[in-house]
């Protein structure tokens, strides 16, 4: 039987002069050009099994390299039928913050969720808004989560201290806003409470990590400059249930590609001497960068940062 493949870039088995996310379950809607100039074979079909001992034979058909295309076309036709469903290898549940994390059945190491910059291991690409991100010490590149949009994490895991399951941590994530024709203020400001919510109150699987939110306050807020643009941030001090509560952070900017939509950085935080400290949300908005602009204007100001 096979297993299936980890988190990763993939050639598009529906256009495989692209290379698409496929997230450990299903394929995303995330797509990119190959970054060699020499195509490499698309997956056959990385989604769930199906069929049973006909879906190995398909699988061996293409190993063996006969009839290629029909292999490829039969790839597609799968993954459309099993568009939403769950891998048949067994998964292991994790929380980042609150956020569920799966780790799949089989391991890969061709495929990685984040790549790291040609010029600079220690940045992180968000290629969908065309930004860099500094991959400060003690923080590694997001692997096994189930959200795509997570760019990194604090390493390892621990037990929650509220409803059980694991959590991290820290985490960073980075996604394209819902809608454009609103300030960054605005955007930042409508979104923290749902980064706090998702982070440290329940989780997309109906538990509550951290026993649920108690209380908030804001712990500091203010313009920003981040990769030459202007952005605003907002950030909450939250206290839980259980456990010592944490911080989270909203910063919204817009992109400097294509359309130039705005991009919002969510920041999630344990509180205490486990936690990683505030300032690695000052260090990754100050390091902000866009795509193939190393040495694109930004910075901090002053009045980012607050003491625990």
């Amino acid at each position: 039987m096979s297993s299936t493949p980890p988190p990763g870039w993939y050639r598009d088995p529906s256009y495989p002069l692209v290379e698409r996310w496929w997230d450990g379950t299903a394929w995303t809607d995330h797509r990119r050009q190959p970054e060699t100039e020499t195509p490499q074979e698309p997956l056959t079909g990385p989604g769930p099994a199906a069929g049973g001992p006909g879906r190995a034979k398909v699988i061996a058909l293409t190993a063996a390299g006969s009839v290629l295309v029909a292999a490829v076309v039969t790839g597609v036709v799968v993954l459309a039928r099993d568009a939403g469903g769950s891998g048949s290898g067994a998964e292991a549940k994790t929380t980042v913050g609150s956020s569920a994390t799966t780790t799949p059945s089989a391991s890969s190491p061709s495929a990685s969720v984040s790549e790291p910059s040609a010029d600079d291991p220690s940045v992180v690409e968000d290629e969908l808004n065309g930004i860099t991100l500094p991959l400060p010490e003690g923080w590694v590149r997001a692997e096994n989560v189930a959200d795509d949009d997570v760019v990194m994490t604090t390493p390892g895991t621990y037990d929650c201290p509220g409803d059980p399951g694991l959590c991290r941590h820290g985490q960073v994530l980075s996604r394209t806003a819902t809608t454009s024709d609103a300030s960054p203020e605005a955007l930042a400001r409508g979104d923290i409470a749902d980064a706090m919510d998702t982070a440290f109150d329940r989780d997309g699987l109906g538990s509550r990590p951290f026993g649920g939110v108690t209380s908030h306050r804001e712990a500091k807020a203010g313009t920003v400059a981040v990769g030459g643009r202007a952005g605003y941030f907002v950030r909450w001090r939250v206290t839980t249930a259980k456990g010592p509560g944490g911080y989270v952070q909203s910063l919204a900017f817009p992109s400097s590609v294509g359309s130039e939509a705005p991009v919002i950085v969510r920041f999630a935080f344990d509180a205490g001497a486990d936690g990683p400290p505030l300032t690695d949300m000052d260090r990754i908005t100050k390091g902000i960068r866009p795509i193939g602009d190393p040495a694109a204007g930004g910075g901090v100001g002053s009045s980012i940062g607050a003491s625990r």
